[in-house]
């Protein structure tokens, strides 16, 4: 008898795990949402540092055209002069966001995106619209971007 009980006492406490990480899908949901805000809302301002402010300490990024950049700090750097030169005048707006929760602390995000006035150097493809792939990661409450990589689109291929 005594093993019954402990067998379903573990089977309630499963339970109640569950579908407590089934409520905090929809919070988190919301919290990545609004992430993918935060991140078209900084590179609308042209902030690098806000941007950057939107990943790990750690993070790795493949922007548009290839480059991979290691950390925030570089994210940072690299931005500030993008955004002072090929991207002055850009904006971004997110059409689409899709996510995948791994765990209740980390998911994949991909966020379908278009952008007008960027002026890449010639024989680059200009960032028109292109998908963006993220690994997210929850950091003391916080949803911060851990991995990212940013691929152009080309229509009707």
């Amino acid at each position: 008898m005594h093993r019954y009980r402990w067998g379903h006492l573990v089977l309630v406490l499963a339970s109640l795990t569950a579908c407590s990480a089934v409520a905090d899908t929809t919070t988190d949901n919301t919290a990545i949402r609004a992430l993918a805000t935060q991140q078209e809302q900084a590179w609308n301002r042209h902030d690098a540092k806000a941007y950057a402010d939107l990943f790990t300490t750690d993070c790795d990024v493949v922007n548009v055209i290839g480059n991979w950049w290691n950390g925030r700090a570089e994210v940072e750097h690299k931005l500030t002069v993008a955004y002072a030169t090929v991207f002055k005048s850009s904006a971004l707006t997110f059409t689409d966001v899709q996510i995948r929760f791994l765990t209740p602390q980390l998911a994949v995000a991909h966020m379908r995106w278009t952008m007008t006035g960027a002026a890449l150097p010639a024989g680059l493809a200009q960032p028109k619209q292109g998908i963006q792939t993220l690994v997210v990661r929850k950091q003391a409450g916080r949803w911060l971007i851990d991995a990212f990589q940013n691929t152009n689109a080309v229509p009707g291929a």
